[in-house]
């Protein structure tokens, strides 16, 4: 076989690219293996001097690591040429034939040995070499492998490129410049001494550093408290420092010293006087101190929560503050018991919020504390608002007289037991007149208390009061005040053994509070509370109703009786809640009585006219589907006149149906087109439509207020279909206030969009809460066919349909019973396809008409 270290280039022509293209690669391995430490050093040095390092160190140590880069540098290039091994062109033979199939150039090379003088031999030979031959038009170029992980088991090739990657997006090109001006080097060691100078912020400014050599300005404007840093190299005494900024004394012999740092006092004037020196005017920036004011009205809640919002700055920023709270004495009505001098105490010091993310230069926050247990609770106070800066300056507001947010008790008692509480507090001497006063408060506990436990706890408060006397110690009295205030906190919210107590009391509260002129908060928590008292009134007023169904089966129900439902009383509520917000206080009080009579003869019913929850919630959204398409309609209406003002009869002509009489042709139709336009003509500021439009705003808002209400009280809790409905309910109001949005904003497409989201979601969520009721009557259906009683087939759902069998929802009814459904359902849609065709009308009709028949 022939030597194949110069093989034949008229074989090897085929694979001319491919051999060349693998030996270039061969070389890249062995120069990439040899010399990858040479190009990591002269990386991580370049990416080190663009990010500046030379400018944070000495000069010593810049030169002594030039000199250790330089040796590094050298030991590389020794290396990378004393392992470096050119490849030879036999090498990248054996490299590319080696991935060929059946080794094809080494075949095309070789030589019969034997068989040569054989016919039969030499012709399969010949096959042999021309399928080699023709085998090699597939050889590929070898890639090259230039992994040197093996020779670098730390990864320091990758420490280098991730410092030169920083230094591309954090350093400059420009900054590698600055090795020639550090110190005396080179020319500078011949021509004289040097220095070096930095101005260095306070941290809590976040400036950046300066680089004074780099200031050529006369002027530098500094922040208070700068640090100022100056090195001098060469021959001591040939640079020396004049500075009038820190307010310190030089010295001739302190001017020259080669290390100096001070501090940036005031405004001055700067130098470095001798050879390449320079000098500046020195402009120091005050530091302003922080600032804070009280805005805002002052709220508090029915539990006594105090919100006091507040604004606070900073040039730098706000660290922190307090809130100082002290007596005014001089603004308390001393009559009756506060009318001694009160015992001395110490002011109220609370810690003001500060913003957790975000700038604190400029914020507002609201201070929410409880001081209803504190004496000076509902008194009047001076409150003033104290903050501070990084710098340690302090900035206070102007001392403001208010009355310091508490609880409020609307019990008689439990204000009466708060008041000789306050008065304890005050000062001890006032101990024998708080115990008489207690004494004839519990003179006849049967027509004060409601239960023996808070008479109780008042006499062994009386008892404690009597046997102490005016010797009462500090902590006596403490705890005497806690068992006081826990005592007038059963007074006011009771023992809840019972709903009907807990609605009583929630009602005589709820009246206090509006005979005492409560807050809008307050009185809003109050409603909140009777709303869930009652609640709790009439799930128990139900099941008693039920059991005593199933005990006497037999007992029917008087027929002369007024019927309400759940929702009639949450109308009624809603009323009353509105007559107070609008100040209407006297007729406020005058429907609580008459709901108060109506809790207090009210009957639960279960017999024919008798609702499970799951029913009286699909009769509750039954009515606000129906609402909301009474809205849409109007909404749609508007939509219309607005854009075709005049033309309502010529609608009201082409909406009528075929075969039916068209009324109001010659007269009536033609006469109220006029009048629409006549009207249009006269109000050109349309403010009867923009009117309109707020009043079908506030429409959807109480609709959605009242869906919201339907939703927090679904039954269904815990199933699959009752969360689709809760889900579905969220989806609708969600769209709700959609096209709340929408009508406020003068976009009726909008809100008929929104509109029509919101029915399709009610519509789904009918369907759910139908779908949780079979399963729950399918769970029950012995016991609770028995509890419902009536004729099924006398029930119906609020659409008006017959309920079916195993709580299924609806009916194979006809609904449209005065004509075909199909015909009437096609010549809609005809009209809707003949309106979106007519191009005059506006853009936004022809959108919401292309979105119906999309949608039908």
């Amino acid at each position: 076989m022939p030597e194949t270290g110069q093989p034949r280039p008229d074989i090897l022509s085929p694979i001319k690219w491919p051999l060349r293209l693998t030996l270039w690669g061969m070389a890249a391995e062995r120069i990439t293996r040899a010399f990858w430490p040479l190009w990591s050093l002269l990386i991580a040095a370049l990416g080190l001097l663009m990010l500046g390092v030379q400018d944070m160190v000495a000069v010593e140590w810049v030169w002594v690591s030039t000199v250790v880069l330089l040796g590094a540098v050298g030991w590389a290039v020794w290396r990378g040429v004393r392992m470096l091994h050119w490849p030879r062109r036999s090498e990248a033979v054996a490299r590319l034939d080696g991935t060929m199939r059946g080794n094809p150039i080494q075949a095309a090379l070789d030589d019969q040995a034997i068989g040569s003088a054989d016919t039969g031999s030499q012709a399969v030979w010949q096959a042999h070499q021309a399928r080699m031959r023709k085998r090699l038009a597939e050889a590929r170029a070898v890639e090259p492998d230039l992994r040197v992980a093996k020779a670098d088991p730390f990864a320091l090739r990758y420490v280098a490129l991730l410092a030169f990657a920083v230094a591309l997006v954090f350093g400059s090109f420009l900054r590698v410049s600055s090795v020639t001006a550090m110190g005396p080097s080179g020319s500078d060691l011949a021509s004289g001494p040097a220095w070096e100078g930095w101005m260095e912020p306070p941290g809590y400014t976040r400036l950046p550093s300066v680089y004074l050599n780099d200031i050529t300005a006369p002027g530098i404007d500094v922040p208070e408290g700068a640090q100022i840093t100056l090195r001098m190299y060469g021959e001591v005494g040939a640079l020396s420092v004049d500075e009038s900024v820190s307010g310190r004394s030089l010295t001739p012999e302190t001017a020259q010293e080669t290390a100096q740092d001070f501090a940036v006092a005031h405004s001055g004037r700067l130098a470095i006087d001798g050879p390449g020196g320079r000098a500046w005017e020195i402009s120091v920036t005050a530091d302003a101190p922080p600032s804070v004011a009280r805005e805002g009205e002052i709220e508090s809640s029915y539990e006594g929560d105090a919100q006091i919002p507040f604004t606070a700055s900073d040039d730098y920023g706000v660290v922190g503050g307090t809130a100082r709270i002290t007596l005014a004495l001089d603004e308390v009505d001393r009559s009756y018991l506060l009318a001694s001098e009160p015992e001395p105490r110490e002011a109220i010091e609370v810690p003001l919020p500060m913003p957790i993310a975000g700038d604190r230069a400029e914020f507002t926050e609201t201070l929410v504390e409880n001081f209803s247990e504190h004496p000076w609770a509902n008194l009047p106070v001076k409150l003033e608002l104290n903050v501070t800066d990084e710098a340690g300056q302090a900035g206070a507001s102007d001392i403001e007289t208010i009355t310091l947010p508490g609880r409020r008790f609307f019990d008689p008692l439990a204000a009466a037991i708060i008041e000789q509480r306050r008065a304890l507090l005050w000062t001890r001497d006032n101990v024998p007149e708080i115990a008489r006063i207690l004494r004839a408060i519990s003179y006849l506990p049967d027509d004060v208390f409601r239960s023996a436990v808070p008479y109780l706890r008042l006499r062994g408060v009386l008892r404690d009061l009597e046997s102490s006397g005016a010797q009462m110690t500090g902590e006596q009295q403490d705890v005497l005040a806690k068992a006081m205030w826990d005592l007038a906190l059963i007074l006011e919210e009771g023992d809840l053994a019972s709903a009907l107590e807990r609605l009583q009391r929630a009602q005589e509260r709820l009246s206090e509070a509006m005979k005492n002129g409560a807050s809008e908060q307050e009185i809003a928590e109050l409603m909140q509370e009777l709303r869930e008292a009652t609640d709790d009134y009439l799930r128990q007023l139900s099941r008693q109703a039920q059991q005593n169904a199933e005990d006497n089966p037999e007992m029917s129900q008087s027929q002369d009786m007024m019927e309400m439902s759940q929702n009639d009383l949450q109308r009624m509520m809603d009323r009353i809640q509105e007559l107070m917000e609008q100040g209407r206080m006297a007729e406020a009080q005058e429907a609580l009585e008459q709901l108060q009579q109506l809790m207090e003869n009210m009957q639960v019913t279960q017999g024919q006219q008798g609702q499970s929850p799951g029913e009286q919630a699909m009769e509750g959204l039954g009515e606000t589907l129906r609402e909301q398409q009474g809205l849409s309609d109007e909404a749609f209406r508007q939509f219309q006149d607005q854009f075709n003002p005049g033309q309502q009869g010529q609608q009201g002509q082409q909406g009528q149906q075929p075969g039916q009489p068209q009324q109001g042709q010659g007269g009536d139709g033609q006469q109220q087109g006029q009048q629409g336009q006549q009207q249009g003509q006269s109000q050109p500021g349309q403010d009867g439509q923009q009117s309109l439009e707020e009043s079908l705003a506030d429409r959807q808002q109480q609709l959605r207020s009242e869906l919201n209400r339907q939703r927090q009280s679904l039954p269904g809790a815990g199933t699959e279909p009752g969360e689709a409905a809760r889900d579905a309910l969220r989806r609708a109001e969600e769209a709700m206030d959609g096209a709340e949005e929408a009508l406020r904003d003068d976009d009726l497409a909008g809100a008929i969009d929104q509109q029509s989201q919101a029915m399709e979601a009610l519509r789904e969520g009918m369907r759910s809460l139908g779908e949780a009721m079979a399963q729950q009557q399918q769970q029950n259906q012995g016991q609770q066919g028995q509890q419902q009683g009536g004729n099924p087939g006398q029930q119906r759902d609020p659409l008006g349909r017959n309920a079916g069998a195993n709580g299924q929802i609806g009916t194979d009814e006809n609904m449209v019973q005065d004509e075909d459904v199909y015909r009437r359902a096609r010549e809609l849609l005809d009209e809707i396809r003949r309106r979106s065709g007519e191009g005059e009308r506006p853009e936004e009709e022809l959108e919401y008409l292309e979105r119906l028949l999309e949608r039908f």
